[in-house]
């Protein structure tokens, strides 16, 4: 075997290593939006912040307890009814991945 067979060998041996790593992950079961969601005391997602902001404001804003939505057994909050219907809408969206954690 050649210098040049054994690095190729390697090198090989190494992307499939990679490629497996990363479709197992992505293929994991109970991962990304069917995962369970992080919550606190008295169920409240996200620890109350509102998972819309994130995509319109760009940065964490705490929701308020007078725009609730249920979903996934945890009670999300948002900081208007606007960012709320979006959710309702389609929580898929909006929800973080990996439920939060």
């Amino acid at each position: 075997m050649t210098v040049n067979g054994l690095v190729k060998g390697i090198l090989y041996g190494g992307v499939a290593a990679l490629l497996f790593i990363v479709v197992a992950g992505v293929l994991q079961p109970g991962r990304g939006a069917d995962s369970e969601i992080n919550k606190g005391s008295g169920s409240i997602a996200i620890h109350g912040f509102d998972p819309v902001a994130y995509f319109t404001k760009g940065k964490a804003v705490e929701g308020s307890p007078d725009f609730t939505f249920a979903w996934k057994d945890a009670v999300w909050r948002f900081a208007n009814a606007e960012h709320r219907n979006l959710f309702a809408d389609n929580p898929g969206k909006y929800a973080p991945q990996y439920g939060g954690y």
